[in-house]
């Protein structure tokens, strides 16, 4: 069975902010060096530019079926459009001296597909053993006994988190949204 993963579904349940990420502005990000598709060990804390580190909670795969009930789960479905929504505007971004990179828990491997399919200009980076999640106490679900990162941008300068958009959505517009919030700063 193929699934569609670039288009969303209609009538997808809209998240709500539950204050998961209420905590964040202000932060100084923690020292935690994570392996990227770049095959680089990336630590977002010690870049001296602004940066968007979206976060999501899976990207899907064209062969493979989505878990039982994601279309329900608010906020969970749109990962791929949300990638190419930043692959699209990644150019226009970089313009503005800032870099972007997508995190999730998913492995290096599971995601260096996902680059290469998608054709993504950015890395994406492994959380996989959830250091960087709990240092952050980032908002979480758990569906078939995975535990996975509601989806949540942020803004980061030098180290310090200036701006978190959460909750996130419809996803595949929210490239634009960041682009814009760039603009304006």
């Amino acid at each position: 069975m193929m699934v569609n993963l670039v288009s969303l579904p209609e009538n997808l349940p809209v998240p709500t902010d539950d204050g998961g990420c209420s905590h964040l502005a202000g932060m100084k990000l923690p020292s935690i060096y994570l392996p990227s598709t770049s095959g680089q060990l990336v630590d977002c804390s010690g870049l001296n530019q602004r940066v968007v580190l979206y976060c999501y909670p899976m990207t899907g795969r064209p062969d493979v079926s989505l878990p039982e009930g994601w279309d329900d789960i608010p906020g969970a479905r749109g990962c791929t459009p949300e990638a190419c929504g930043f692959r699209d505007h990644y150019q226009e971004v970089k313009t503005l001296g800032t870099e972007i990179y997508g995190l999730s828990t998913q492995k290096t491997a599971y995601q260096q597909e996902t680059v290469a399919r998608l054709h993504l200009p950015y890395a994406l980076l492994s959380d996989a053993d959830y250091s960087f999640t709990k240092a952050l106490k980032l908002p979480v679900f758990e569906v078939d006994s995975v535990v996975l990162i509601k989806r949540l941008t942020l803004i980061v300068m030098q180290g310090v988190i200036e701006h978190v958009f959460y909750p996130v959505f419809p996803p595949d517009k929210h490239a634009a949204e960041v682009l814009t919030w760039l603009r304006s700063h």
